[in-house]
């Protein structure tokens, strides 16, 4: 095959790098020769941790605090003004459950992370992003914001609102030349699915269940959905603005499969 490469912002943050698809877009872009900047409350994997350029902010994506010490990182390696930025938002919580069980503290930490833990990044990003030569912001949200899934209404709940604030933001910012998109994946083989597996009452069932439902007959990896977020970072996505990118196998392309059978019919 032809290899065809894409330009990618000189300084990326992502945000939820000490797991899933923060940490495999970290990987992704630090093997692409992007300075790096991980945002997480827990320790990143060692090899992220190693390398000279990704840095490591330890905080919470809600808190501002966070957000100053990391554009201060951002300004101390690029003193002269930041050529071009990027910020890919993974960081999220997901709780299973349902409503008769969940203590309303769980919705808050949802709303809380997954929503304003974005809308707080961007506030404190959108300076910067604007100011560059080429600005791109990518939100990930999840096909649970269109999409029910038993025992996740919080953490679908979340990632509506999140959608919503984020396409709006994007309209309010259409003129000051910033790329700001949403990537929506479907379930991955790391993180957030990887917790919902174990607690369910027979994982080897529900993984197989799981795998049967998607069109391309497994579940993507993390890494897979990364590739879709370094587009959206680039000029190459110049086209794309305001929409949502989705990166789930094929799993919402129809409101039926039936397992790969051809020729089956209703």
């Amino acid at each position: 095959m032809i290899d065809w490469s894409i330009s990618l912002p000189d300084q990326v943050v992502v945000t939820g790098t000490s797991s899933g698809l923060g940490q495999e877009t970290a990987r992704l872009l630090l093997d692409a020769g992007v300075r790096v900047y991980g945002v997480d409350v827990a320790e990143v994997a060692v090899d992220l941790g190693k390398s000279d350029a990704f840095t490591e902010i330890r905080g919470s994506v809600t808190e501002a605090a966070t957000w100053h010490e990391v554009i201060a990182a951002l300004h101390a390696d690029a003193p002269a003004g930041v050529a071009s930025l990027g910020f890919v938002g993974a960081a999220a919580v997901l709780d299973v459950g349902i409503l008769d069980d969940e203590d309303m503290a769980v919705w808050r930490r949802a709303w809380e992370i997954n929503v304003l833990g974005n809308v707080v990044a961007l506030q404190a990003l959108l300076p910067l992003l604007t100011a560059a030569d080429h600005g791109a912001a990518v939100a990930v949200s999840s096909v649970n914001a269109q999409f029910g899934e038993q025992q996740l209404a919080a953490y679908s709940s979340s990632k509506a609102a999140l959608t919503g604030a984020v396409r709006t933001i994007a309209l309010d910012y259409a003129r000051r030349g910033v790329q700001i998109n949403i990537l929506a994946p479907g379930p991955m083989r790391a993180g957030l699915f990887e917790r919902h597996l174990a607690s369910a009452a027979d994982p080897a069932k529900f993984l197989a269940t799981r795998q049967a439902r998607q069109p391309i007959g497994r579940i993507p990896g993390a890494d897979e959905a990364a590739r879709a977020a370094l587009f959206l970072l680039s000029p190459a996505a110049s086209a794309v603005f305001g929409s949502t990118l989705t990166a789930d196998g094929g799993l919402t392309a129809g409101f039926d499969f039936r397992t790969g059978e051809e020729g089956s019919s209703a």
